[in-house]
């Protein structure tokens, strides 16, 4: 399994940040690669939320369940479809990370577990000549890139303003 583990700093407490983390359909966003997100359930555990991300020449839709929800600490996902993989949005309070500007943060965690060859081929229509391995290798690079797109995106958001945002890597595979 490969993992990555990624977090930032929101001037916000958990409990104002956790539900912008917990609010999937608006991921769009955040994200150019993430078309649309339609929710069957109501947002809690057990929901599927089906995200569909186009890159390239490829369109695919990914079925992801919340698994669990411990509001304001902490929400699990496992994708349900073609991949195994699994992940969880953490919020913990970091007050003294606070800039003299904020009352107080807290520190976002982003994690993802996956096995890059457990997806199934036949579910990604792939043009001509294009193999499997062959998006792996383009894609994995890429994930850095696109997580602090999203990540400085939903900061803008729970803040109400833009700014420069660090992103701290803690593991990528």
């Amino acid at each position: 399994m490969d993992r990555i583990l990624l977090s930032t700093l929101a001037h916000r407490s958990p409990e104002e940040v956790f539900p912008y983390v917990r609010s999937f359909t608006d991921y769009p966003r955040y994200t150019d690669h993430l078309k649309e997100v339609r929710v069957n359930g109501n947002g809690g555990v057990g929901s599927v939320y089906d995200l569909e991300l186009a890159w390239w020449k490829l369109s695919y839709t990914a079925r992801s369940r919340v698994t669990e929800i411990s509001a304001p600490e902490s929400l699990t996902w496992e994708l349900v479809n073609d991949l195994d993989a699994r992940g969880e949005w953490r919020v913990e309070p970091e007050p003294e990370s606070a800039p003299a500007h904020a009352e107080t943060a807290s520190r976002i965690y982003f994690e993802a577990r996956y096995d890059p060859h457990s997806a199934n081929e036949d579910a990604i229509s792939l043009p001509r000549f294009v193999s499997l391995d062959w998006v792996v290798k383009k894609v994995e690079p890429k994930l850095l890139g696109e997580a602090r797109s999203v990540v400085e995106r939903l900061v803008a958001d729970i803040e109400g303003r833009p700014r420069d945002v660090e992103l701290t890597v803690h593991e990528m595979p």
